[in-house]
């Protein structure tokens, strides 16, 4: 009985984790990470085919990815092309959203990578080939600090609050892990999915995500901390990012499209890349794909402000700079430095950079999209660019603006751009 008892606790705390853990294929080696020059990204076709429920059952696919499987023919095809092109396979992960298994194979010294791909090109069992590519994370962390939240008056935060606060949005951040136990986050309106190790506690100390829940998220007028732009969304936070020497986190090719096609089958509203790096043909292919389903995607530019790369350089994709860098054709602006934010631990912190930009445009979203569900990355792209004063875009006149009504009025320090005190 005591057994039994056990078995059953160890059962429901496996069923509360926040953060499932991947399957050990699923996962990439520690040189990937480290070392994804030498590394290539395959995708071979796969049925799209619903497994038999019940009795009898066939293995499941990878948690979070429905019942999608890699079929013996998918599989086949790969470990042939491993062995035609003296390749060694390093992770898998089934895409259904492209009906593809994506696999990472590592090239031998002696190997060009380049050379590599372009004899796959040529191989009709390849359905894509492309390098294992690096993004990394658009932030800083300094030390002055001023008035808190100047950003949240900016933006005219709280007189947005009186229409909408986000309820019934979801909004995705693929980006490092964060502390979702934080105090100034909702209880139970955040989780997690990690696409890089099975490092809880990892997870949980990861500031660059921390930092991003925190400026969409944190909770108002429970007292402590700070005030987020949307508190009543619900936050899926998506770790496809670690942390490097240095103060920003990395990224590559095959974490970042585990979670972008996880968090497109999972219907998210906004997906929020406060990240950067090279054009990528998988990861544009997902990202067209999730904006076709009707999701919103923003990015944060990268630091000289333009549109190019990804993922701000895909058509549809809301860019976003900080308010202090010099005006791009087709990008939007927010407040980019010293941005009072989460910490993990339970601290808080000041951060700059277009991550924070990106995150607080992705707020201002998920109050439009509340407020009207049928929004469209297109005219939310209009709605965010009419806002702008002084170079930053502002939640209350948007509002308004989307709503067709004065029931949101921006102050007129903040519609002149003049910095407010926040409240």
């Amino acid at each position: 009985m005591k057994r039994l008892a056990l078995a059953l606790l160890v059962g429901l705390l496996a069923g509360c984790s926040a953060t499932p853990r991947l399957p050990a294929r699923a996962m990439l080696s520690a040189d990937a990470k480290a070392s994804p020059e030498r590394y290539i990204v395959v995708t071979v076709r796969n049925a799209v085919s619903a497994l038999p429920s019940g009795a009898g059952s066939t293995r499941r696919g990878y948690e979070g990815a429905g019942v999608y499987v890699v079929g013996n023919r998918a599989r086949a095809a790969g470990r042939a092309l491993a062995r035609d092109y003296d390749l060694v396979e390093v992770s898998s992960w089934p895409i259904a959203l492209l009906g593809v298994d994506c696999l990472v194979y590592g090239v031998p010294s002696g190997h060009e990578p380049r050379e590599v791909i372009a004899a796959l090109g040529g191989d009709q069992r390849v359905e894509s080939v492309q390098a294992l590519q690096a993004f990394g994370t658009q932030a800083s962390y300094n030390d002055p600090y001023g008035p808190l939240q100047r950003n949240i008056a900016q933006m005219s935060v709280p007189e947005a609050h009186a229409v909408s606060r986000g309820s019934g949005v979801r909004v995705a951040v693929i980006d490092t892990g964060a502390d979702l136990a934080h105090p100034d986050l909702r209880p139970g309106a955040s989780r997690g999915r990690n696409f890089v190790d099975d490092d809880g506690a990892g997870f949980r100390t990861d500031t660059h995500g921390t930092a991003v829940a925190g400026v969409i998220g944190a909770l108002p007028n429970n007292g402590v901390g700070i005030v987020g732009i949307a508190p009543d969304a619900e936050l899926v936070v998506y770790k496809a990012c670690w942390r490097d020497s240095g103060p920003a986190s990395v990224c590559n090719t095959f974490t970042l499209a585990q979670a972008l096609a996880t968090a497109i089958e999972a219907r998210a509203d906004i997906i929020n890349f406060s990240l950067g790096g090279p054009t990528d043909p998988l990861l544009t292919r997902l990202v067209k794909r999730g904006l076709e389903s009707g999701a919103i995607v923003v990015g944060a530019t990268p630091r000289d402000g333009g549109r190019h790369g990804f993922p701000v350089g895909i058509d549809g994709v809301i860019a976003v700079s900080p308010d202090d860098v010099a005006m791009a054709p087709g990008v939007v602006h927010a407040p980019g430095r010293d941005v009072l934010s989460l910490a993990p631990d339970g601290h808080y912190d000041f951060y700059s950079g277009s991550s924070l930009a990106s995150a607080e445009v992705t707020g201002v979203l998920a109050l439009m999209k509340s407020s009207r569900r049928s929004l469209t990355a297109h005219d939310a792209g209009l709605l965010l660019a009419a806002s702008s004063r002084a170079g930053s875009v502002n939640a209350c006149t948007a509002l308004a603006a989307l709503l067709g009504h004065g029931g949101c009025e921006p102050p007129l320090a903040a519609a002149s751009g003049t910095r407010s005190a926040p409240p």
